[in-house]
């Protein structure tokens, strides 16, 4: 039966953010709601919005094409994989050999260009505007990604993201590391951008002068709302996941084992679920950045990884 657990654990973990991340986002609107003197709608309000919308019709404007049908599919698709890929929840799975860094990053990628095409191809201002700004944010979030979690790969010395979460846990010191530190800070202020939160973008508002998600998804109706909107939840999700995961690996499964594997599912929703509530409390006292800042928060983030990079370099002797 240990034989079945690997092919389990990227069942477990992929089904939790399925399953978890509408939860997230209901979780984390109520803790605002509280924050702010307000009862809120409940934890599980953004599962009955998603079974309204798929109960609805779905509408395409006229002169769209292709890219505008396909993005929410390629969105909430290719997040689903990188949940299967990740290691969330155990660093032996089937998936192991694939889960490389430059996979992540690519199919995150992917789901930007995805969604910022099918703005662009509604041929809306909105959706322009959108892409537009979408597309500028990503354009220094992607290399951030990338370097921050090298920096964490070189100790390793392997680009595979569970081998660089099983040396985190075999070896502590690393979590404490300035490049560790370094790498993490700048990852969580990517994180923020890459997820559309405050300070980069508010996902509550349709003011037309801020939106930069909202934008891009506004001809949207019925199911492939739905799709939009639990691809952002589930991106979201993947992305506080691989957080904690770099950060704080501990009760990560690095054996076959049943046990180890429930406890690590558990472990994956109680780390993500809090980290989601310190992010939603943070966030009502923050004021969104101004759209031509966003860049320089971003290229402060970028040099942190840089900084990172070349500390982990120094320290290691490479």
């Amino acid at each position: 039966m240990t034989g079945l657990v690997p092919y389990a654990a990227v069942a477990g973990q992929t089904a939790v953010v399925v399953g978890v991340a509408p939860l997230l986002t209901g979780l984390m609107r109520q803790v605002r709601a509280r924050l702010e003197g307000r009862a809120g709608a409940g934890v599980v309000q953004p599962w009955r919005d998603l079974r309204k919308l798929l109960h609805k019709e779905p509408i395409s404007p006229a002169g769209t094409g292709p890219a505008f049908r396909l993005a929410p599919l390629l969105l909430a698709g290719t997040t689903a994989v990188i949940a299967a890929l990740v290691p969330l929840a155990s660093t032996d799975t089937p998936l192991s050999a694939r889960a490389d860094l430059i996979v992540v990053v690519a199919l995150l990628a992917l789901g930007t260009v995805s969604l910022a095409l099918a703005g662009l191809d509604t041929g809306t201002a909105f959706g322009g505007m959108g892409a537009s700004r979408e597309m500028t944010i990503a354009a220094l979030v992607e290399p951030t990604i990338l370097l921050s979690v090298l920096a964490l790969s070189i100790p390793a010395g392997s680009t595979s993201l569970p081998a660089i979460v099983a040396g985190r846990i075999h070896d502590p010191s690393r979590l404490a590391s300035p490049s560790g530190l370094l790498a993490i800070v700048a990852l969580a202020v990517v994180t923020l951008a890459e997820a559309g939160r405050l300070p980069v973008d508010n996902p509550s508002t349709h003011l037309e002068l801020t939106m930069v998600h909202e934008a891009m998804v506004l001809e949207y109706a019925g199911p492939d709302l739905a799709l939009v909107e639990l691809g952002a939840q589930m991106r979201l999700t993947v992305l506080l996941g691989l957080l904690t995961t770099l950060a704080a690996p501990w009760g990560i499964a690095t054996t076959a084992s049943w046990a180890a594997l429930a406890l690590a599912l558990v472990l994956l929703v109680a780390k993500v679920a809090l980290l989601g509530a310190v992010l939603a409390a943070a966030e009502v006292f923050w004021a969104k950045v101004r759209l031509f800042r966003v860049p320089e928060l971003l290229a402060g983030s970028f040099l942190l990884a840089v900084l990172a990079v070349t500390a982990s370099y120094f320290l290691t002797g490479a």
